[in-house]
């Protein structure tokens, strides 16, 4: 009796991980420590500062952020009846992880998880602030807020059509200059421009990933952008968030602010110009318009190391 019930034992065990590892979306996570990584690399460059265990301790942080900002987003969305679709018939991008509707985890499993990822956060965030100063505070209350209240009532800024805005100050600004802020302790505009990019880019990835749930979003009561206004206007918005990264970019360079290997940070370019016309050509069909979303992760990931990268290149002869 033992032993047939040991291997049923072992698959559920492992059937668990596997929900919670896809509740926890990882291939998102690059998303959110490439503005961090970032920011401390144009620390190091251009200021020669760079503190190993502070910038592991802001990785994590940001990291666990997001881990509890995305079970957070699964919990309301599927409480709203936005989220009901089954893995047969999403958009492996869009949608939520699935956990809820497919009956893998409940609410309150996901819900708990989630408060415990922002305790994490809360805890480093108290550290930074006895160890850099009250800035600290004002960069934790707005990556906290944006957060949270991304789904959570009675805010619920992804309901209201303010998500959008609210990620890309959060996952630009906020994560990128905080981490800049942390190894230097001051401020500075370079690290807010630069990366203002990847902000952009998270706007985009936003409003693509918007685009398969906008009949659920709209019955679910979510009004974002593309909700609000339609999947035309969403493709518009898409395109825009790209135009405004890469003119960030190349102005940053024209004007003196950023050093000319940042240039560096186009290599996602051609890859963003397909993404808009696959997007164009499929975006009534969720599950055609996949690779669309899948080529706007893949932008924003070689973007964001070509950034690093010019960075890197501008800092080693600084260093030598």
């Amino acid at each position: 009796m033992k032993e047939g019930c040991a291997p049923a034992a072992h698959g559920m065990r492992k059937n668990s991980l596997n929900a919670w590892f896809r509740a926890l979306r990882v291939h998102f996570v690059p998303c959110n420590v490439l503005p961090a990584i970032l920011g401390s690399v144009i620390a190091w460059a251009r200021f020669d500062l760079f503190n190993l265990s502070d910038f592991l301790l802001v990785l994590a942080a940001v990291t666990v952020n997001y881990f509890g900002l995305a079970m957070l987003d699964d919990v309301f969305d599927f409480l709203s009846a936005v989220d009901t679709r089954t893995e047969q018939d999403k958009n492996p991008f869009s949608g939520g992880s699935g956990v809820l509707t497919s009956g893998a985890l409940s609410p309150r499993q996901l819900l708990t998880a989630a408060i415990l990822c922002f305790v994490c956060v809360a805890v480093i965030g108290v550290y930074f602030v006895i160890t850099k100063g009250w800035m600290i505070l004002l960069f934790g209350i707005v990556g906290l807020f944006s957060s949270v209240f991304y789904t959570m009532p009675p805010v619920k800024l992804c309901y209201r059509g303010m998500g959008e805005l609210g990620l890309l100050i959060n996952y630009g600004p906020t994560i990128g200059l905080g981490a800049f802020y942390v190894q230097t302790g001051a401020l500075a505009w370079e690290p807010f421009v630069i990366s203002l990019v990847l902000g952009f880019m998270m706007w985009s990835m936003i409003i693509i990933n918007e685009i398969p749930d906008y009949d659920e979003d709209r019955r679910g009561g979510k009004l974002n952008l593309v909700a609000r206004f339609g999947r035309e206007v969403g493709i518009q918005l898409y395109g825009a968030g790209l135009t405004a990264a890469y003119a960030t970019i190349f102005l940053s360079v024209v004007l003196g602010l950023g050093p000319l290997p940042v240039l560096l940070g186009a290599a996602g370019l051609p890859l963003a110009l397909k993404s808009i016309r696959i997007l164009r050509a499929t975006y009534r069909d969720r599950l055609a318009m996949a690779p669309a979303n899948r080529a706007m992760i893949q932008v924003h990931l070689l973007t964001s190391l070509g950034l690093i990268l010019g960075y890197l290149l501008t800092g080693f002869p600084a260093g030598v």
